[in-house]
């Protein structure tokens, strides 16, 4: 059986893993200010370049390719180091495979109770 967490204990992916928050994800069918338009996963984008706590609406068309947990539920994000190496140790469910969303930044989505998480890498520089 794993360690049980306690309730001021950080999460294992902050402390152990290395990971870092990114946003939070929020599903809406409402337009949202400032949408940005991602045509090839078919879905607006809005609000995360001005919440201080990383807040991200996401608005997506009927026929949008994105997993339907992802339309549905509300997920975290968090920025990893090597976006492979992630995926191939720490046993995790993949709902969408590593892709490019946009230049610099590679992004894969997993389950894990049900919930949805992302999973970001920004290229070095």
């Amino acid at each position: 059986m794993s360690k049980i967490r306690l309730e001021h204990e950080l999460p294992q992916a902050l402390v152990e893993w290395g990971w870092k928050y990114h946003h939070l994800g929020i599903p809406t069918n409402k337009k949202m200010p400032d949408e940005k338009y991602l045509p090839q996963c078919k879905f607006y984008h809005s609000g995360f370049p001005t919440s201080p706590f990383g807040v991200e609406w996401m608005r997506f068309d009927k026929d949008s390719p994105i997993h339907p947990l992802i339309q549905q539920v509300p997920h975290l994000a968090f920025e990893v180091e090597d976006l492979d190496y992630e995926l191939n140790t720490r046993n995790l469910k993949i709902i969408t495979p590593p892709n490019p969303p946009t230049e610099g930044i590679r992004v894969a989505m997993v389950e894990h109770n049900g919930a949805p998480i992302e999973l970001i890498e920004f290229e070095k520089k």
